[in-house]
């Protein structure tokens, strides 16, 4: 017989390190885990961000706690990773959600900026990604690592958005997804990618207000922008059972504007 659907999708007793999840993104993919069942560390830069979130997850009955570091900074990557699993004691899954952006003509593109979106949107997962595999998940033969992309790493941009950083970092890291599934697969961990499209989000306002919700919606095949439950089932079926013969794999949740592009 096969297993009941919702045993598969059953967290309990599993942990989870989300990057980011102080808010937006992050902080939606943290929900999804945690109320599946799994226990949750939440990170960021703002320790204030960290203990609102982390009272929010607790007020839904997740065990969640929280640790305030730089993900640009290879040392505090370090101290991250080492305390998560100090509490812990393993990382089943790891949600690599931390991210900028910057706006800028590519001919003037500041080298400090390119360097801070690189340095955050594809350095950081690398280092949380090697760190959390070496210490625990080859050891344990099995892992669960979700990137979250972003459409704007499928293609190029539409006339007036200049984020040539931002494109570039999350394109690298569809492939980082792809090279690290086929590099760690035969130690029983599962690595994929989120492409969100347009989702409210501090980081997306500005853009977002520059574009028009309602202009977005309306090239949009659902005629919507994402809100705050649309990523919580593609988190949920990657990070679980459900998902453990899905690697390797880039899925935009963007109401089909990428098809419609494509």
């Amino acid at each position: 017989m096969s297993t009941h659907v919702m045993t598969l999708l059953n967290l309990s007793g599993k942990t989870a390190l989300i990057t980011g999840g102080s808010r937006g993104l992050g902080l939606q993919l943290a929900e999804s885990l945690g109320e599946a069942g799994a226990r949750i560390v939440i990170t960021s830069r703002k320790a204030p961000d960290l203990e609102d979130a982390a009272a929010a997850l607790t007020s839904r009955g997740i065990d969640a706690q929280w640790i305030a570091g730089d993900a640009a900074r290879p040392d505090q990557v370090e101290y991250v990773c080492t305390e998560a699993l100090n509490r812990l004691k393993q990382i089943d899954i790891l949600v690599n959600n931390a991210g900028a952006s910057w706006g800028a003509p590519a001919e003037s593109h500041p080298i400090e900026a390119w360097d801070k979106v690189m340095n955050l949107n594809i350095r950081s997962i690398f280092l949380f990604s090697q760190a959390i595999g070496r210490a625990s998940m080859i050891p344990n033969k099995h892992g669960r690592i979700i990137n979250v992309a972003s459409i704007a790493g499928l293609g190029g941009n539409r006339a007036g958005i200049e984020t040539v950083a931002y494109n570039t970092s999350k394109g690298a890291l569809v492939n980082f997804t792809r090279a690290l599934a086929a590099e760690w697969g035969e130690h029983g961990i599962t690595v994929n990618a989120i492409a969100p499209g347009f989702f409210p989000s501090k980081m997306a306002d500005g853009l977002l207000q520059q574009l028009g919700i309602d202009n977005l919606a309306a090239q949009t095949p659902l005629r919507r922008i994402g809100d705050e439950d649309d990523l919580k089932g593609i988190a949920l079926l990657l990070a679980s059972s459900a998902g453990k013969h899905i690697t390797g794999q880039i899925i935009p949740v963007d109401g089909g504007m990428s098809c419609a592009m494509g």
